[in-house]
């Protein structure tokens, strides 16, 4: 299995790819109508020195979009805007914690939508980070100092590129 950097393009492109041709994650979140976006803060020892956003947007299992945007495209187009640090994150997806606990423990925080409609949505939160961990996950915090230059230097590239 290749292994994908966290907060990549390559990342949310296999995720977004792998979850198209598996039936069973349609079914499993066949009654997910959200637009979720998710802000991972700043953590300049991680090589991640501003917010960066991404959005995955489901309509009755659907998914219509897995991809970067800008913080003000997250809260104009997404249902939820949910944020916290980049170790958390990395918890969450490593499954190391659940997502309803540290929600509710405040670790990640709702910046904008209801917070009822997360709860509503809580239920399918382990289907939504299935969708994405999906391929092997390499983390800033698991890089040598020169990969985490590299992935910095990338981050920042990628970013202008695509206005992010």
């Amino acid at each position: 299995m290749a292994t994908y950097r966290y907060c990549t393009p390559q990342w949310l492109e296999e995720s977004s790819k792998i979850y198209r041709s598996d039936p069973d994650f349609k079914e499993k979140l066949k009654k997910v109508s959200a637009r979720m976006s998710y802000r991972v803060k700043a953590e300049p020892a991680w090589g991640i020195d501003t917010d960066i956003f991404f959005s995955t947007f489901f309509d009755k299992g659907e998914l219509t979009k897995m991809a970067f945007c800008t913080g003000e495209e997250a809260k104009k187009e997404s249902d939820y805007l949910l944020a916290a640090t980049p170790p958390e994150w990395k918890r969450i997806l490593r499954k190391e914690r659940k997502f309803i606990t540290d929600f509710t423990l405040g670790k990640i925080k709702l910046e904008h939508g209801s917070k009822v409609g997360v709860l509503g949505v809580a239920p399918y939160a382990n289907s939504l980070i299935e969708v994405l961990t999906q391929v092997d996950l390499q983390f800033p915090d698991e890089m040598s100092p020169e990969e985490l230059t590299g992935y910095r230097l990338y981050l920042e590239e990628f970013r202008a590129e695509l206005g992010v």
